[in-house]
Order: C-alpha cells, then sequence, then structure tokens
C-alpha cells in the first residue's frame, strides 16, 4: 500500500476527531460562549449538513485542480478554520468555522477517496479504500475520547488546538507523498460528464444502501452508553472500555472488509448484511445479558464498518467515470446515515420504546438495505436475460 494513501487516513483521522468531539464539549462550550445547550448542540448538526451538503460541491471545485493541491487546500483550510474557533470569544464566529470546517472536510473527503483509488492497482481499490476510512474508526476509538479528556483538563479550546496542530504533519506528508503536476485525470472532463456517469441507477443504489448501513450503525452507536448503563446494567467506569471495544470491532471490520471486498465485493454484501441484521435483532433481545452484550458490541462493529466500508468502495466501482464526483456522493452518503439514524433512534426513545429500540431502528435499517441490495440484483439479473444478444 502506498505511503501516501496512509497519510490520508491519518487527515482523515484528524477530522474525523474533529467532527465527532463535540458529544463531550458541548457543556464546556456552552457555558464558556454564554449559550444554551441545545444551540450549542447545533454545532454538531451544522458540522454534519456541511458534510452532507459540501461533498459534491466541493468535489465540482476540486474538478479544476490537481489531487495535491485540492488536498492541500482543502485541508489548510480546515486547519484555518480550527485555529479561528480555538481563538474566537463569540458563538456566532465559531458556528460559522464549523460549516467551513465541514465544507473543507468534505472536499478533502471525496478527493482522498478519489485519490487513493488512484494510487493503486486494480485489485487494492477496496482496500486503498478502507485505509482512509480506517481513519474514521480511529477517530471514534483514540480521537474522541482524547478530545474529551483535553476539554476537562484545559477546556474545549484545547481540542480544537490539538486537532489543528495535528492535521499540520499530513500537510507535508501530502505535499511530499501525492503526485503533482497538471489537473487529475478526472478534470479533463467536465463536471456535466461527471454528473452523467452518476444517474446510473446503480450508483444511487449503492449510495442509498451505503446510507441505510451507516444509518443503523450511528443510530444504535449514539445511544450505546444508555442502553449499556440501563439496559444491560453496566457501571459508567465500564463505558470507556466497551466504547473502545466498538471502535476496535470497527477498525478490524474495515480492515477485513478491505481485503475480502478487493476479491469477493458482492459476496461480502450478501453475507455481510445478512449476518449485521441478524447481529441487530440478537443484540436487541439479548442487551439485558451483559456477556452477550459485549460479544455483540464487538461483533456489531466489525460488520457494520466491514459493509459500511465494502459500500463505499464500491461506489467507485460502479461509477469508474466519475472518480471525484463519486467520492463526494460516497462522503455524502455517509454523512447523511450518521446524521439520519440517531434521528431516528431518538424519536424511537421519545415514542417510549426504551433504550433497546434504537437497536430495533438499526435492525430495521438494514433489513430495509438487504431487501433493495436483493431487488437490485434481480432487476439487473432480469435486464441482462431481456438484453438483446
Amino acid at each position: 500500500m502506498p505511503f501516501a494513501v496512509y497519510m490520508l487516513g491519518l487527515a482523515v483521522f484528524t477530522q474525523g476527531t474533529s467532527e465527532f468531539m463535540l458529544s463531550g464539549l458541548v457543556a464546556d462550550i456552552a457555558r464558556d460562549l454564554h449559550v444554551s445547550i441545545p444551540a450549542a448542540g447545533l454545532l454538531t448538526s451544522a458540522f454534519a449538513v456541511g458534510m452532507v451538503v459540501g461533498a459534491p460541491l466541493m468535489a465540482v471545485l476540486g474538478l479544476r485542480w490537481s489531487r495535491r493541491r485540492s488536498l492541500t487546500g482543502f485541508l489548510v483550510t480546515f486547519i484555518a478554520v480550527h485555529v479561528v474557533g480555538a481563538l474566537t470569544p463569540g458563538y456566532e464566529v465559531l458556528l460559522c468555522t464549523r460549516v467551513v470546517g465541514a465544507l473543507a472536510n468534505a472536499g478533502f473527503w471525496a478527493t482522498a477517496l478519489a485519490t487513493a483509488n488512484a494510487l493503486v492497482e486494480p485489485g487494492l481499490k477496496a482496500r486503498a479504500t478502507s485505509t482512509v476510512v480506517g481513519g474514521v474508526t480511529l477517530s471514534c476509538v483514540v480521537g474522541v475520547p482524547a478530545g474529551a479528556l483535553l476539554g476537562q483538563c484545559w477546556g474545549w479550546r484545547a481540542a480544537f488546538w490539538a486537532v489543528a496542530v495535528l492535521s499540520v504533519p499530513a500537510v507535508f506528508a501530502i505535499l511530499r507523498a501525492i503526485p503533482g503536476g497538471g489537473p487529475s485525470p478526472s478534470a479533463e472532463m467536465s463536471a456535466r460528464r461527471e454528473l452523467r456517469v452518476l444517474r446510473n441507477p446503480r450508483v444511487l443504489v449503492v449510495l442509498l444502501l451505503g446510507a441505510l448501513v451507516n444509518g443503523a450503525t450511528f443510530c444504535t452507536f449514539t445511544y450505546l452508553t444508555p442502553l449499556l448503563t440501563g439496559v444491560t446494567g453496566f457501571g459508567e467506569g465500564w463505558l470507556p472500555a466497551l466504547l473502545v471495544l466498538f471502535g476496535v470491532g470497527s477498525f478490524v471490520g474495515v480492515a477485513a472488509g478491505g481485503r475480502i471486498a478487493d476479491a469477493r465485493p458482492v459476496a461480502l454484501l450478501w453475507t455481510g448484511s445478512a449476518a449485521l441484521g441478524a447481529g441487530w435483532v440478537v443484540f436487541a433481545l439479548t442487551a439485558g445479558i451483559p456477556v452477550l452484550a459485549v460479544v455483540f458490541v464487538l461483533v456489531q462493529g466489525i460488520l457494520s464498518f466491514g459493509v459500511g466500508s465494502t459500500l463505499v468502495a464500491r461506489v467507485f466501482s460502479v461509477a469508474t467515470g466519475a472518480p471525484t464526483l463519486a467520492g463526494g456522493l460516497a462522503t455524502a452518503a455517509f454523512n447523511v446515515g450518521a446524521t439520519a439514524g440517531p434521528w431516528l433512534g431518538g424519536l424511537a426513545i421519545g415514542a417510549g420504546g426504551g433504550f433497546r429500540s434504537p437497536v430495533w431502528v438499526s435492525a430495521a435499517l438494514v433489513a430495509l438495505a438487504f431487501a433493495v441490495f436483493a431487488l437490485s440484483r434481480v432487476t439487473v439479473a432480469r435486464h441482462a436475460e431481456t438484453r438483446p444478444r
């Protein structure tokens, strides 16, 4: 695997940390900036919306430049807004930095995924994609808890400074490791041509599957703490270890999924999504049994990100004529799931379903994804049979 691919994963790690770390900093930010907790919570929503909307838009913008210039430009912007965010005394400025940071993050994600795929041989594309996506899983395992710890010890601004500082080495690594020169291959075709390629129904199906599977993942992950304390009965002292266990499973799933998907992507999606859906059902039924809860925290982390990273890689397989926009839309689909999943889980809890209900929502989302996948395969098979020979 080229060194540059690992550097892209490092940059995604710092950006993923920024995206998720506010969950542990909301109260501190609200107190320091003299705003309400819900207002501070909007900082997370603003970032998520910026990622969803910005990914395809920034991908189009990046078509004008070489990939090295796009990556460094997006990353330097990301660093700059975190420095501004760490220094600002006002909530409005911080909110603006979250939106701009999300746009830069979205552009970097889209370009990084396309670059990773371009740097490797065809038989390694899924593994390269999983290496970049693995940066997100590491941010959940290491970055988010570390950000929360920094916030507790030195205030929320320290977490913003840490993200900015850790991103700087990635800038120099990208300048050295990513080939320069003229515009990337995809820049030679118009954005209109790339958009025509992405009207392929197969691309839309894969994007929908990615949003559904990732929505299921973050639906349960967001409410894992109240589930494990309120239903399973674990004390709060166990929670860091259990959250890390889910993150370790996620990282294993990304690594293993990338290797398997390069050889047998469709088989992995069939078996993986079936196992993932069944796992959510059994987890919901047995969440009150501590030993089984621990097992499913690990197993569902493996399956969720194994299937999810395969779907991200699959976007590039079905949208070969639009690699940069494919990365942008894959990024948007990932974040649609990360936004919609917790919202649906919160609705289920608010309706009186209890803390098991997000797990049932996750099971339903994966069941829907499995049905869409099965229907798409049947449709493709029928189309192949009726095609003139």
